[in-house]
């Protein structure tokens, strides 16, 4: 269950991070705005180092499935776009992808 917190507090560092960059050369924002994207950027690498993973690749695979979630939730809150049916059936997918890379069992 801690993993699964770390995945969502960096996967919100994440795309905020990189929602400076697309506020900034999409958006008309001001370049002010990469700098707190640059510090969520740092956040969300240091979170990741936080998973309960033995190797470092299959933490970030694990961590996609909530990432491509939260992305869609912030499609939703931040952007007001609701996601569609193929949205959240894709997510769905992704989560259970995430859940048998994250728990399946290991051999020696």
């Amino acid at each position: 269950m801690k993993t699964y917190l770390v995945y969502a507090a960096a996967a919100l560092a994440e795309i905020a991070g990189c929602f400076s960059f697309w506020a900034w050369l999409r958006l008309d924002k001001s370049a002010w705005w990469l700098l707190p994207g640059m510090a969520s950027l740092a956040l969300f690498a240091y979170l990741l180092t936080l998973a309960e993973a033995a190797a470092a690749g299959r933490a970030y695979a694990a961590y996609g499935g909530l990432y491509i979630v939260a992305s869609l939730f912030w499609l939703w809150m931040i952007e007001h776009r609701m996601p569609d049916r193929w949205d959240l059936t894709g997510a769905a997918i992704c989560l259970i992808g995430s859940g048998i890379i994250l728990l399946g069992p290991r051999g020696a």
